[in-house]
């Protein structure tokens, strides 16, 4: 069965880490859903206008097996700020299923009081709002921890969508798009 995932675009995304995640799973085979926090016509960090499937609240409404969340500073915010976004994200961790956040999006799951005590990394700058509430790891740059993925910035996104594409459709599959791709995966 194709397994579906839940790609979040705020306004204020950082459009690498969106569209790179988004190209990379739908080579891996990843039925993706792009779905606007509030409208879906988004312009992204660097004033790329991208427009959504759905909406978050037409999305709340289906079942995934995977969410994930680009970064970018303004898109974090609007996401931290999003009260569905946050029933979806409880939803998701009381099933055990998939949570990938990117760059500056680990402070969405903090925000949302996410996978605490869990191990993540993050864009390097916000490093010490996880103190206390999860183990932060500097010296990789995708962490994996059960059901949590999390990444540190644009110069990691392939890696971390091909992690995600890993965990989704295996790693024969992810090896397989990464050749493809002309990009050397561990």
């Amino acid at each position: 069965m194709t397994k579906k995932l839940l790609m979040l675009l705020p306004h204020g995304a950082e459009e690498m880490e969106f569209v790179i995640c988004v190209d990379v799973l739908r080579r891996c085979g990843v039925n993706v859903t792009v779905a606007g926090i509030s409208d879906k016509t988004v312009k992204c960090s660097r004033d790329v206008v991208i427009n959504a499937d759905i909406t978050l609240d037409e999305a709340a409404n289906e079942d995934f097996d995977a969410i994930a969340l680009p970064g970018g500073l303004g898109g974090s915010k609007a996401m931290a700020g999003s009260s569905k976004l946050g029933e979806v994200l409880k939803s998701f961790e009381s099933k055990g299923k998939l949570i990938g956040a990117i760059c500056a999006a680990p402070t969405v799951l903090l925000h949302h009081s996410i996978a605490l005590g869990k191990t993540l990394t993050s864009y390097p700058s916000f490093k010490d709002q996880f103190s206390g509430k999860y183990t932060y790891v500097e010296d990789k740059t995708v962490v994996v921890d059960g059901n949590l993925v999390t990444s540190r910035g644009p110069g990691t996104a392939f890696d971390f969508a091909l992690k995600l594409g890993e965990i989704l459709v295996g790693l024969d599959k992810a090896k397989q798009v990464a050749s493809a791709m002309l990009y050397n995966i561990n």
